[in-house]
């Protein structure tokens, strides 16, 4: 790998690893010479002008690959340009679900229409603030992105960006509000809807869509439930449905290693004392959650085994 220039390497540094051809040429390093780098691999080229760092790149996970994307695609733009919709999103550090990560998207005043090019996408100027992240990226405001990836992407996208920016506190309720209320009439009733059913409390994507599998279906769900029994405290769960089961999301990643077997192994019992109360425990993982209708026959199945539970134990009182 070829060393760069330590001007434009300062600057990259100074950018979170991303830069721009005219950042490049400030520090003295012309396109010639970006081109050599691109070739031996010290920078990967994102499109025309957007280049980052790319040891930092292909050693980063695929989520953080987008956000240099963003990073480096916002560099090349003209001065106003901003992100929006999911790209402001992920610069923002609130989850998304289900979005176009093959695009950028940004906001310019310079534009009239919609354009799509080359994995870029420009939105005409939007209502709502500017927000500036790392000193660098300006973004549209938090609700703002929100509404816009409801809109764009549908009901669950909208869902689980604005329970994420909920939890995170990145915007409030009353925010929310107004800006899907800043919307075009024809892109503002899915909006709306995912609005309606947000919950803050949710601590995940994959609880989010859970949550939505769940409500869909008509079942009676409450989120981060404490569970108690007369010993005390027994744990907060993901989810109680219909009064009688506990429906978790497992991501799975916290049972790995030594750790993950003795954090596994504390489930398994705190799951026997929720048994022990007449409760059944159903645990989604990801890959189920392409299956609603399995989870769904599992919640079904789990509550009359519930029913049943409780009707043994009353017997046995």
């Amino acid at each position: 790998m070829e060393s760069m220039n330590p001007r434009l390497a300062t600057r990259a540094a100074a950018q979170s690893g991303a830069f721009s051809a005219a950042d490049a040429a400030d520090t003295g390093v012309g396109a010639d010479e970006i081109n050599r780098l691109v070739r031996c691999r010290t920078l990967h080229r994102v499109r025309r002008g957007a280049y980052v760092l790319a040891a930092d790149y292909w050693n980063a996970k695929v989520f953080e690959r987008y956000v240099l994307r963003v990073r480096a695609v916002l560099r090349s733009r003209p001065e106003g340009d901003r992100a929006s919709h999911h790209s402001a999103l992920t610069l923002l550090g609130v989850a998304t679900h289900d979005v176009d990560e093959s695009v950028v998207t940004v906001e310019s005043r310079r534009v009239k229409r919609r354009r799509r090019v080359n994995g870029l996408v420009t939105h005409t100027w939007s209502q709502g603030k500017t927000w500036t992240v790392s000193g660098v990226f300006k973004t549209v405001d938090a609700a703002t992105a929100c509404a816009q990836v409801a809109a764009e992407s549908g009901f669950v996208a909208g869902v689980c960006a604005m329970d994420s920016a909920l939890r995170t506190r990145r915007c409030t309720l009353a925010e929310l509000t107004d800006a899907v209320a800043a919307l075009p009439p024809l892109r503002r009733t899915i909006a709306q809807k995912s609005l309606d059913a947000v919950d803050p409390q949710c601590e995940s994507v994959g609880e989010s869509r859970t949550r939505v599998i769940l409500n869909d279906a008509g079942l009676e769900v409450r989120s981060q439930v404490v569970i108690r029994e007369e010993a005390g405290f027994i744990g907060r769960v993901d989810f109680l449905v219909n009064g009688l089961v506990i429906v978790e999301f497992d991501g799975l990643v916290k049972y790995e290693g030594f750790e993950g077997g003795r954090a596994l192994a504390e489930e398994k019992a705190r799951e026997k004392r929720l048994e022990r109360l007449g409760y059944e425990v159903v645990r989604v993982t990801w890959a189920e959650l392409a299956d609603p209708a399995a989870i769904i026959r599992r919640v079904r199945e789990a509550e009359h085994l519930a029913r049943a539970r409780r009707r043994a134990l009353r017997t046995l009182s």
